[in-house]
């Protein structure tokens, strides 16, 4: 499967790169949720029944586990100087030929061909932007949270936020290293909603002394009211809408105005972080990104003190003792508003999250690790490709299922994994693959384990993805240790109820947080298993830093040692992945055309999953 010589993302136009981008998102996403096997030959035809032609699409790489590289597609039958498809065309054609364009009342095709123009436009500027100024900061956990400059590689408009102009986008976009002053409310106490389990020595703190303290001694606060802070986009928002406006009017709610030092907005977009304050903040902010508008939900607020309750009861004690190195992000308190009827006004809520990082911890989300990045500089030893390191799969002729020397390894466009692996690999002699091997499985130990356990001794699953996931690398960038942050993805299994009640009685009343064990196995395997892991592997891949079947076969291995032998733990997932022929897998295009809200109705409702074939079966 001989691809051009080329990649496309490095073409020096930045649209022209984020084109590129998005078009391999989306024939990444038509691939696995319509289950296309792999071409014969260098090139998939994509049939488009609907429209009467097909895609012809070059393969640059095929990846086991979904992470492909295509080169830009052309139709059937085009005219030999034709221009290639450009993402929105092909998210059209895509669209048509869903189940969805065949309901009338769907208009879920538009909306995502409109998101995908909108990601595509955000996403030229911030190539543009990072090529600019390649020069990161020197708050290295900041850094990294602010490293992902292209997104999901398997979500079809990673980087849509319609709503925002261009002016907002350069304070609001962690890829543009955006900063901006907080808004601040002062709530009558009529209005407020709060609870904490935040403790210092030993001693309760509320929520309100917390963002009292987050905003600084000159906040005009009157006395009696307590200090809520807002994401200033989100208080143009929330101004005049019908539940909000009369609080305004009346004087319940007095808007104090832009206030304090600068925050910065993760890889989330809406929780921020400032270097140095003890918590960050998870605000609410009505911009759709990626699936869902992300305000904050109250049984959300009400899960991140309950989960922090429930590890402070025994079994935090119990985890560390197994797995020292891995924890939990804790999000112990929260404020938000209830009108005078007593009933939660969404849209001004704010969770307060602990901050255990300092500038120094060198510390990433997965998916900022391993994302392409258009800003490393040229010459630089670890961002250099090491020609002279031996690896056989540099010779992709050999035996590495790399087809194509694709120029992702050129100074311009490499992830930190890619710079880490070669770094490693150079300072020790060893192979790449073999370096690579290794800190997968060093990866598997430090971060996979410690989730397992969780749900194995607990019955509490993580929506461990990987922007929840959190490695912490030692100083020559081998995994540590982890943490897992996201007070929307805790999956208490219903079959564990009574046993979480006896460690944290009343558990679940609130927060809504029992869910089958049947929709727990789906969403953990799609989780951990297929985004994270084999997400990972197929970066690995992808970036031609290993051979994806030997860390295919590596993590069979490793689930194997955790389904059976003296390590055993008892999570129902080892061996559903190794004994199942197909998983269910989160469809991110299909979601979108049909409109779907994540963060709305039942759990087991609010995603397109679809069953694909496991790559982890022998």
């Amino acid at each position: 499967m001989r691809g051009a010589a080329t990649d496309p993302l490095s073409h020096p136009d930045p649209h022209t790169a984020a084109e590129a981008a998005t078009v391999e998102n989306l024939l990444r996403c038509w691939v696995r949720e319509t289950d296309l096997p792999a071409p014969a030959g260098g090139t998939l035809r994509i049939p488009l029944t609907a429209s009467g032609t097909s895609l012809l699409v070059p393969v640059h790489y095929w990846s086991p586990t979904g992470w492909h590289r295509f080169g830009l597609p052309r139709l059937a039958d085009a005219p030999e100087q034709a221009p290639p498809v450009d993402a929105v065309t092909v998210a059209a054609l895509l669209t048509r030929e869903s189940p969805a364009a065949k309901i009338p009342a769907c208009a879920g095709g538009a909306e995502l061909v409109a998101r995908v123009a909108d990601s595509v436009r955000r996403t030229a500027t911030f190539v543009r932007e990072r090529r600019k100024d390649p020069d990161d900061g020197p708050d290295l956990f900041l850094t990294a949270e602010q490293s992902l400059v292209l997104g999901h590689p398997l979500h079809p408009a990673p980087k849509s936020r319609e709503g925002l102009s261009e002016a907002e986008a350069a304070l609001y976009s962690p890829e543009l290293r955006g900063s901006f002053p907080l808004h601040w409310l002062a709530v009558d106490p009529s209005l407020l909603a709060t609870d904490s389990a935040w403790t210092e020595r030993g001693r309760p703190v509320a929520a309100a002394q917390l963002t009292q303290r987050l905003a600084g001694p000159d906040l005009p606060l009157p006395d009696g009211r307590t200090a809520l802070p807002l994401h200033p986009w989100q208080l143009r928002e929330v101004r005049n809408r019908p539940q909000t406006a009369p609080l305004f009017d009346t004087g319940l709610l007095q808007d104090l105005g832009a206030h304090g030092s600068p925050w910065y907005p993760t890889s989330s977009v809406r929780t921020v972080h400032r270097s140095g304050a003890s918590a960050m903040l998870k605000l609410s902010l009505g911009l759709r990104i990626t699936n869902s508008r992300r305000e904050n939900l109250r049984k959300e607020l009400h899960r991140g003190v309950e989960v922090h309750r429930l590890l402070r009861s025994g079994l935090s004690r119990e985890w560390q003792a197994a797995h020292p190195a891995f924890d939990i992000v804790r999000d112990p308190a929260w404020l938000a508003i209830d009108g005078p009827d007593g009933d939660p006004v969404p849209g001004i809520d704010v969770v307060i999250r602990h901050n255990p990082f300092s500038t120094s911890h060198d510390v990433s989300c997965i998916a900022g690790l391993v994302s392409p990045r258009p800003h490393a500089r040229a010459g630089t030893t670890e961002d250099r490709p090491d020609r002279d390191v031996p690896d056989r799969c540099n010779r992709p002729e050999v035996d590495c299922p790399v087809t194509d020397r694709l120029e992702t390894d050129r100074p311009g466009w490499r992830s930190r994994l890619a710079v880490i692996v070669n770094r490693l690999a150079a300072r020790t002699g060893r192979p790449r693959g073999a370096v690579a091997a290794e800190w997968f499985l060093r990866y598997l130990e430090h971060v996979v384990r410690p989730v397992l356990w969780l749900d194995g001794e607990a019955g509490i699953a993580l929506e461990a993805h990987q922007q929840n996931t959190l490695v912490l690398l030692d100083e020559d960038g081998w995994p540590a240790g982890g943490r897992y942050r996201d007070n929307q993805g805790y999956y208490f299994r219903e079959s564990r109820r009574a046993e979480l009640d006896g460690r944290l009685p009343g558990i679940g009343a609130h927060s809504d947080t029992f869910v089958s064990d049947q929709v727990t196995d789906e969403r953990f395997a799609y989780y951990l298993a297929i985004n994270n892991v084999l997400g990972l592997i197929g970066a690995f891949g992808s970036q031609r830093l290993a051979d994806e079947r030997l860390l295919l076969a590596a993590f069979r291995r490793f689930l194997a040692g955790v389904a059976s032998g003296p390590t055993r733990l008892r999570s129902t997932l080892p061996g559903c992945l190794l004994d199942s022929p197909v998983l269910r897998c989160k469809a991110n295009l299909l979601t979108r055309v049909h409109g779907l809200d994540e963060l709305v109705g039942p759990v087991d409702t609010q995603s397109v999953y679809v069953t694909i074939a496991n790559p982890l079966h022998s």
